[in-house]
């Protein structure tokens, strides 16, 4: 049985990682694969109770270090009973959001330490990571207007522009560090641009 492959996406508020994951999804299905979605923080039932006092803010203020730890607590549930068991079965894990979401909006938007974010990812994966990340670019005024549009916001979509100008500028930074993973997507092009950017790189996963 050939192994699964863990395809990630990352990106801003508003950039449209929902609409794309479901295309993604579809494309492996078509093509014959077994797929699982999946989201971050989130993807069991304990890792989703810790999402939920993650994004309420009607929570007592979370300090940065808890916040950090509660992050790296759901996904240490997600890896063990979602991702690599899945992967382990030849499934494809489309995962909305993954390591790179806390390098951006925890050390880029609330100014941790890269370091400590380094040494936690290395403690809970062991050096497990995605094949592919899909990095959603988009202007960050551009993001906040569109998912202004979707619902209330929650405790990360409330924090100012200026928060999200910095987790952009990790994301971008941590694309150009590593151009073999990630695969830059302008999203600011109609639903049909930005699926004709992605086809070219699921083609290409699927043929390697």
């Amino acid at each position: 049985m050939n192994k699964g492959k863990f395809i990630t996406l990352e990106g801003v508020e508003g950039v449209g990682k929902t609409t794309n994951l479901n295309y993604i999804a579809n494309f492996f299905i078509e093509k014959g694969f077994d797929v699982v979605t999946t989201r971050e923080p989130g993807g069991t039932p304990i890792a989703e109770n810790i999402r939920h006092i993650l994004l309420d803010h009607n929570n007592e203020s979370l300090c940065g270090d808890a916040e950090l730890l509660l992050m790296f607590a759901a996904r240490a549930q997600h890896v063990e009973h979602v991702i690599k068991p899945a992967l382990a079965l030849g499934q494809y894990v489309i995962c909305d959001r993954f390591t790179d979401a806390t390098y951006a909006y925890q050390g880029g938007g609330r100014h941790f330490p890269m370091e400590s974010i380094a040494w936690l990812e290395n403690f809970v994966q062991k050096g497990f990571s995605p094949d592919m990340t899909i990095l959603l670019d988009l202007p960050v005024a551009e993001g906040l207007k569109r998912a202004a549009k979707r619902s209330e916001p929650d405790r990360f979509e409330s924090e100012k522009q200026s928060f999200f100008e910095d987790v952009r500028h990790v994301y971008l930074q941590r694309a150009a560090e590593d151009s073999t993973r990630f695969k830059i997507i302008d999203a600011s092009q109609n639903i049909k641009g930005v699926e004709t950017q992605i086809y070219t790189h699921l083609k290409a996963i699927v043929e390697s």
